[in-house]
């Protein structure tokens, strides 16, 4: 039998269920399988998204975002026995099943690996999808666990293969729970040791997690465009600057419009601008639609390439920044930082941007930040002024009569 949560961000409530899901959305999951007798056998609660980023027939690149479990079954999840191993299993939206398998030895058990299946044929999810039919990605894990411990990773934790970046945060998880008792010990994965195990003092060895790169001149501006059938549909200009920490170092990277290549795509209520070079495996700005009358810059991905071999990977698809009426674009000359993570911030130079209802190849009016508003230093200079000749005049007249006061004291 399979019992499972689904939890609401905190604060809006608990719903459990048993084999019978409701219709909400923006979930922790949360569910045990127990055994013949009805003992918990495997425990799990956890929070994880997808990005998926696929070719389409025109050539293009495209990235969706899976983060909807509404519809989440768990068929398949078992305990184990002699012949198979315990495994979570998880269905879920059109097509998409999500499998962990765990082993046990002696004295541990581990997460061996994780698989997850996307159905290309799905039109609504890929459209204009290159390649159709189910494609799996497998990733080998191997955390290897204290039998009787909870596995605990509250830490942003990724895995990404063949266009597939899975994300995963607050995990418990404990495969062979004995006598049905899930275990209050826990065994804490590294990112979680690290944030809260004092570092030792090695100056010689360790770089400081504190210490910022050399500053790096503005970058140089560049100018993209997405074109569809009906011609170019949107416009973007700006200097890029990208600020990340990877293993407590920080690096700036200033894009080069010269060797950056772009594409994109355009729909009625979401857009994309892609960037890639020898060092961006791809940036991606997605621009959507909300209120019927405006838009924004709502999700921005990135891979990164780094010099060490390894791929810096960040995806968050709950931004709000660049907002204005559709018709127009959004400009903002001065620097702007658009923080996509704690590990992760765009800096923006001379930026103007339109993803929608663009005109005869043109940019419409444009709807600038506050940065870049001026107009509101006028009436503070202006009060600052008066102010100041206020104060003047106040203590002018205390002077005229602290000396009128001494005279008639001389009289």
């Amino acid at each position: 039998m399979v019992c499972f949560r689904l939890s609401p961000v905190p604060g809006s409530g608990l719903v459990l269920l048993c084999l019978v899901l409701g219709a909400v959305s923006s979930y922790a999951l949360e569910f045990n399988v127990t055994d013949s007798e009805k003992a918990v056998c495997l425990y799990a609660k956890w929070q994880m998204n997808f990005t998926i980023r696929y070719e389409t027939t025109n050539k293009t690149y495209k990235t969706v975002t899976i983060s909807d479990f509404s519809t989440a079954s768990y068929n398949g999840s078992i305990c184990g026995d002699d012949q198979n191993n315990p495994r979570i299993v998880v269905q879920f939206g059109s097509g998409f099943s999500w499998t962990v398998n765990f082993t046990k030895e002696e004295s541990t058990y581990s997460i061996d690996s994780i698989s997850f299946s996307y159905n290309t044929s799905d039109k609504v999810t890929f459209p204009d999808a290159k390649d159709k039919g189910i494609l799996t990605v497998r990733d080998a894990v191997g955390f290897r666990i204290p039998l009787n411990d909870m596995f605990r990773c509250n830490s942003l934790s990724t895995l990404e293969n063949s266009g597939v970046i899975q994300y995963y945060w607050d995990v418990h998880v404990q495969a062979f729970v004995q006598n049905g008792t899930v275990s209050t010990k826990e065994f804490l994965c590294e990112k979680d040791r690290t944030s809260t195990t004092v570092v030792p003092i090695s100056p010689t060895t360790a770089p400081s997690p504190t210490t910022a790169p050399s500053p790096k001149e503005k970058p140089e501006v560049g100018s993209y465009s997405v074109n569809n059938s009906n011609g170019t549909c949107l416009l973007a200009t700006m200097g890029l600057q990208l600020n990340f920490t990877h293993n407590k170092v920080v690096s700036i990277i200033n894009i080069n419009p010269n060797t950056t290549d772009f594409t994109g795509s355009c729909q009625p209520r979401s857009a994309l601008l892609s960037l890639n070079s020898s060092n961006i495996k791809y940036l991606d700005f997605v621009f959507a639609v909300k209120n019927e009358n405006r838009f924004y810059l709502k999700e921005v991905n990135v891979s990164l390439y780094l010099v060490n071999g390894s791929v810096f990977s960040i995806a968050n698809n709950n931004l709000s920044y660049w907002d204005a009426p559709l018709g127009s674009s959004y400009m903002c000359n001065k620097e702007q930082t658009v923080s996509v993570s704690g590990a992760f911030q765009i800096n923006t130079f001379d930026l103007r941007v339109q993803p929608f209802n663009v005109m005869e190849g043109k940019y419409s009016t444009a709807q600038e930040c506050s940065l870049d508003d001026d107009t509101i230093l006028i009436p503070i200079i202006v009060g600052a002024g008066l102010s100041g000749l206020i104060i003047v005049i106040v203590i002018a007249y205390l002077i005229g009569r602290r000396k009128s006061y001494a005279g008639y004291q001389t009289l």
